[in-house]
């Protein structure tokens, strides 16, 4: 007897994942990223050292160029991080009021993952894998995927 097994057919259609490898793309989202990053950063109220932690610890001089002209391609893992914290800000936004999204990544927090931290501290010291941790636990709150 020959079963042949698959998996259920999905109502879902299925997600084209932008390549972040290919040059074109990084180019395409670049400028777009910067310029939401630093709204960001001016939202949450960031000292410029936390927002060139958030973007991978680059150098004081490589920050304010880019503030100053967001016209550059980025790498995979600039974007990536700039992604998740754009993730985590829409998130706090569905959540709370204006005031405590942008308040919010500032104050201690009791939840077992950040130990009586800050979210930002607990990401600035986990980097990528703690900015994902916390994008996850946003949208698990707000009841997303």
């Amino acid at each position: 007897m020959n079963l042949t097994y698959a998996y259920p057919r999905s109502r879902f259609e299925p997600t084209i994942l932008v390549d972040l490898n290919a040059k074109p793309e990084r180019e395409r989202l670049s400028k777009a990223a910067l310029k939401g990053f630093f709204k960001l950063a001016a939202a949450w109220k960031l000292r410029d050292d936390d927002a060139r932690e958030l973007l991978g610890g680059i150098s004081s001089s490589a920050y304010y160029e880019w503030k100053k002209n967001p016209e550059r391609t980025l790498e995979v893992d600039c974007i990536t991080r700039i992604s998740y914290l754009l993730g985590i800000y829409k998130a706090l936004h569905i959540l709370y009021g204006d005031k405590l999204a942008d308040e919010w990544m500032g104050l201690a927090n009791t939840n077992l993952i950040f130990g009586g931290r800050t979210p930002l501290a607990y990401i600035e010291a986990g980097g990528l894998p703690a900015m994902q941790i916390v994008r996850q636990l946003l949208d698990a709150r707000r009841g997303g995927l």
